[in-house]
């Protein structure tokens, strides 16, 4: 095998691709990425047995072929080479060797045989299949996956629940997730494709991976859907995830339905003041208590090793006088996700569970359980 290659075209590949690739591996060969070079492409492969990324971009192959590479070795070398130049790639007798050239550099890496490489989604047969504006994937996911849960005994939560709904009695595509003490919900139109099909549950890293990814993508997103997998598709990459093999809890039950009592406030001041406020609050519980009484909201933390602290701000409550407290990350998680200048938050009483939305946008809703300060 030989080819050459642009070095900022290589670095974009590997640099989408290299990060699914563990720094520690029991299993040699999911260190390295697959290269595979044609007459005027190469095809980049990475997967963790769990999640694969292919990515093809230009290159010239004089003697076509296949290898396979430690990836992080391979990007750390692409990543310091010069920034104009160009990459020459052969492989040595027996292909146990890659030789690596760019100007007066050279490297030798060490080759595993390519029928080690896992085949993930080659096969796969995807019973649904549609395509989502890149800009809406993107908002489902900056919406909802901070919600996640990361505790790995409830490995059910440990993604995006993603179905199709009704809500007001039209189909929408639906994004939740939780970790129990706080519920992230977006709704968007159920793409053209997507009806009837089953609640399915992204995994965190997959997530992740293709949040990165969308910044380049164009103005759409394939997603192929199978019995175990989900595939996202655009330009020249092709992601592929297994799905979390669970059942989701029944999220609506935790969505109180009779809250009576409204706040308006701007989430920006809001998010602010509780940023500042926390500043206090002890690591552990990270407690702020807001304090409502119709025109004003006064948020106080306390703490045995640093003091105390207090902000009031200007907020539309039309209720009588309440105190209620809340985790402040939490809060602020949710306050920056919405864009608009109002925030409704929808109380009970201090101890039941409080919905906060965007007052021009109800696609999101955010779920939070209150704390005792």
């Amino acid at each position: 095998m030989k080819f050459t290659i642009d070095r900022a075209d290589l670095l974009r590949s590997l640099n989408h691709v290299h990060s699914v690739v563990e720094r520690r591996n029991t299993i040699p060969i999911l260190a390295n990425v697959l290269l595979r070079a044609e007459k005027d492409s190469l095809s980049l492969t990475t997967t963790d047995m769990d999640l694969e990324i292919v990515e093809s971009v230009s290159a010239h192959a004089s003697a076509p072929g296949a290898t396979t590479v430690p990836a992080h070795t391979l990007y750390d070398i692409v990543r310091k080479l010069p920034d104009a130049s160009t990459v020459e790639f052969t492989t040595g007798a027996g292909e146990t060797t890659l030789l690596v050239k760019a100007g007066k550099s050279t490297f030798r890496l060490g080759c595993l045989p390519t029928e080690d490489f896992p085949k993930m989604g080659s096969t796969e047969k995807f019973s649904y299949s549609f395509s989502v504006p890149a800009a809406d994937l993107r908002t489902l996911i900056d919406r909802t996956r901070f919600a996640i849960s990361n505790e790995e005994t409830r490995y059910y939560l440990n993604g995006i629940y993603l179905h199709a709904a009704e809500s007001d009695g039209v189909s929408v595509l639906r994004a939740v997730a939780t970790d129990g003490h706080r519920l992230a919900r977006f709704e968007m139109p159920l793409p053209e494709g997507a009806k009837d099909m089953p609640g399915v549950i992204i995994p965190r890293k997959a997530i992740n991976e293709i949040r990165k990814l969308i910044d380049e993508a164009g103005d759409s997103i394939e997603i192929g859907l199978s019995d175990n997998k989900l595939k996202f598709s655009f330009d020249h990459v092709t992601m592929t995830t297994k799905l979390i093999d669970g059942t989701f809890p029944d999220y609506e039950r935790v969505i109180p339905k009779n809250n009576d009592k409204f706040l308006e406030v701007n989430p920006a001041a809001f998010a602010s003041a509780v940023d500042r406020v926390s500043t206090i609050s002890s690591e552990k519980s990270r407690a702020v208590k807001l304090t409502l009484n119709g025109k004003t909201m006064t948020l106080s933390a306390n703490s045995p090793d640093s003091g105390s602290a207090s902000e009031e701000i200007e907020v539309r409550f039309n209720s009588g006088a309440m105190e209620i407290g809340f985790n402040s990350a939490y809060l602020m998680d949710v306050t920056r996700q919405i864009e608009g200048e109002g925030c409704r938050i929808s109380l009970s009483d201090p101890a039941s569970p409080t919905i906060i939305q965007d007052i021009a946008d109800n696609s999101s809703l955010y779920v939070l359980m209150p704390m005792r300060v």
